[in-house]
C-alpha cells in the first residue's frame, strides 16, 4: 500500500518547480477521500505565502470563437517572454463525461510540450461549485510552483463564466465576426462580466466583418453601466490563427493590472474572492455531509415529495433537514 505524502515534502517538491510534485498536489485536491481532503487542506495552508504574485485571467468564448487555438497561441507567445504558464478549465459537465474534453492537451499542441507551461483538464465533480473550488485549489498549488500566469477557461456554456470571473483578476470573452445576429444572442450577462472583449478570425476575409462586429460592441458597452471606475474594457481584433493582436491583448491586460492596482480594486477584489471562496466551500461541505449522510439521504426523498406536491412549505423542510444535521 503505497504510503500517504508527506505535506511538508510536497509543499518543497512544489516551491522548486518539481512536475510531478505538482501533478500529485492537485491529484489530492481534486480527490473526494477524507484523507486526502486533509493533506490537501494541509498543503494549501504550507505554501499559502507563495501565492497570489500571478496574473489570474478569465478566458470563455461563444461556441466556435477559436478559444483553444487562441490559449495555445497567446500562453506560447508567453513563454516565449519568459513567463511560465498554467491553463486550467472549469467544465460543469465533466462529472458526465468522465472528464474534461477529451483533446485538453491536443487541442493545446505547443502548450502541452511546453516546459514552462502545464495543461490541466477540468476535475470531476457533481456541481458547478465543487468544480470551481477544486479549480481555485489547483490555481494556488499553480502560483506556489512558480507559475505566473494563469489562464482559466470556461467550457460548454452555462453558469461557468461566473464562476471564472469569480476566481479571476479580469475577464476576456472572444467573439466572433458576426456582429448584429451575434450580438442578439449573446448573453447580456456575459458582456457584463468583461473586462476586454476580443473579436477573433479577425485575418484574411474575416477583417472586414471583424472591424464592424468590434464597432457593434463597442457600441453595446457604451450604453452598458461601467463596472469599474478606472478601467473601461476594450474591444480588440484578433487571431488566434496568426497571432495577430495577442501582444496588444497581453499589453491591455498589463493595462489593466496597472490601473487597477494603484486605484486598490486589485487588492480589493482579491480579498473579496476570498472571503466568497470561503462560503462556496462551506456550502459545499454542507452539501456533501447531506449526500454521505445515509440518514439523511433516506429522508430526503419524502421530504422532497411533501415539498413538491405542496404539503410542506420549503422553509420548514430546510429546518427539518438543518435538525436533522445538527445545524
Amino acid at each position: 500500500m503505497r504510503a500517504p505524502p508527506d505535506p511538508e515534502a510536497l509543499a518543497q517538491a512544489i516551491r522548486s518547480g518539481n512536475r510531478a510534485g505538482l501533478a500529485r498536489a492537485i491529484t489530492l485536491v481534486e480527490s473526494t477521500r477524507a484523507e486526502h481532503q486533509a493533506l490537501a487542506r494541509d498543503l494549501v495552508q504550507r505554501l499559502l505565502p507563495e501565492t497570489g504574485r500571478a496574473i489570474r485571467i478569465g478566458i470563455t468564448g461563444v461556441p466556435g470563437a477559436g478559444k483553444s487555438t487562441t490559449i495555445d497561441t497567446f500562453g506560447s507567445n508567453l513563454t516565449a517572454a519568459g513567463h511560465k504558464v498554467a491553463v486550467l478549465a472549469v467544465d460543469p459537465s465533466s462529472s458526465r463525461t468522465g472528464g474534461s474534453i477529451l483533446g485538453d492537451k491536443t487541442r493545446m499542441a505547443q502548450l502541452s510540450v511546453d516546459p514552462n507551461a502545464y495543461v490541466r483538464p477540468s476535475p470531476s465533480s457533481g456541481t458547478l461549485g465543487g468544480v470551481a473550488a477544486k479549480t481555485r485549489e489547483t490555481m494556488l498549488l499553480c502560483e506556489a510552483a512558480g507559475f505566473d500566469v494563469i489562464l482559466v477557461e470556461t467550457v460548454g456554456v452555462g453558469q461557468s463564466e461566473t464562476a471564472v470571473a469569480d476566481m479571476t483578476d479580469l475577464f476576456v470573452v472572444l467573439m466572433l465576426p458576426g456582429a448584429g445576429d451575434e450580438l442578439q444572442g449573446i448573453k447580456k450577462g456575459i458582456l457584463e462580466l468583461a473586462d476586454i472583449i476580443a473579436v477573433n478570425k479577425a485575418d484574411g476575409d474575416g477583417a472586414t466583418r471583424a472591424r464592424a462586429a468590434a464597432a457593434e460592441y463597442r457600441a453595446a458597452l457604451h450604453i452598458m453601466a461601467p463596472k469599474s471606475l478606472v478601467w473601461s474594457p476594450p474591444v480588440l481584433m484578433i487571431s488566434g490563427l496568426t497571432n495577430l493582436g495577442l501582444d496588444e491583448l497581453w499589453a491591455q491586460i498589463g493595462m489593466f493590472r496597472a490601473k487597477t492596482e494603484a486605484s486598490g480594486d486589485f487588492a480589493a477584489k482579491r480579498r473579496a474572492q476570498g472571503v466568497k471562496w470561503m462560503w462556496t466551500l462551506l456550502q459545499e461541505r454542507v452539501t456533501d455531509r447531506l449526500r454521505r449522510d445515509p440518514d439523511l439521504k433516506a429522508r430526503l426523498p419524502a421530504i422532497e415529495a411533501d415539498v413538491a406536491s405542496g404539503r410542506l412549505a420549503p422553509m420548514v423542510a430546510v429546518e427539518e433537514i438543518a435538525r436533522a444535521m445538527g445545524i
